[in-house]
């Protein structure tokens, strides 16, 4: 029944459109993350920890929007890398505290190019990329206020 104009479309849909360009973006960085060593999620964990090192895997977890379930492989991965260190925080047994070793402070210059290398790729200037981050954060922040709204109704 295609053709109908119900909303239904696949192409109508803001939620598939933001999808495909999520994939896209991960096809896109593949190529720069594997000389690294890396994948697009253990990048955005590294990410997180060259602004802030020392973190608990809840503070990395909340950053990212991931819980300790998905977080914690990857952790154990980077770990293994010899990227972070996984250490039980003594104030806290109960709490485990991620810190970069000297080979992931160094992996941070050679990841210096990527985001540059991105950003040529899409050929928009950086006003343009920073009013299309401010449009996806206002947009994200509308999706998280209707989630809560919904947590709270339930």
């Amino acid at each position: 029944m295609s053709g109908r104009d119900d909303g239904l479309n696949l192409s109508d849909q803001l939620c598939f459109a933001v999808y495909a360009a999520g994939h896209a973006f991960t096809r896109a960085y593949k190529p720069h993350l594997e000389r690294l060593g890396l994948t697009y999620p253990q990048y955005l964990v590294m990410l997180v920890l060259w602004e802030r090192d020392d973190l608990s895997v809840k503070a990395i977890g909340e950053r990212l929007g991931l819980d300790s379930g998905t977080l914690t492989p990857l952790l154990k991965r980077l770990e293994g890398s010899g990227l972070v260190r996984r250490l039980r925080d003594p104030a806290d047994e109960r709490s485990v505290r991620i810190l970069l070793t000297d080979a992931g402070r160094t992996l941070r210059d050679k990841a210096r190019g990527v985001p540059v290398a991105l950003a040529a790729a899409l050929g928009r200037s950086r006003t343009d990329i920073a009013a299309l981050k401010g449009e996806l954060a206002r947009l994200r922040a509308a999706l998280d206020g209707v989630s809560r709204a919904l947590d709270g109704a339930a």
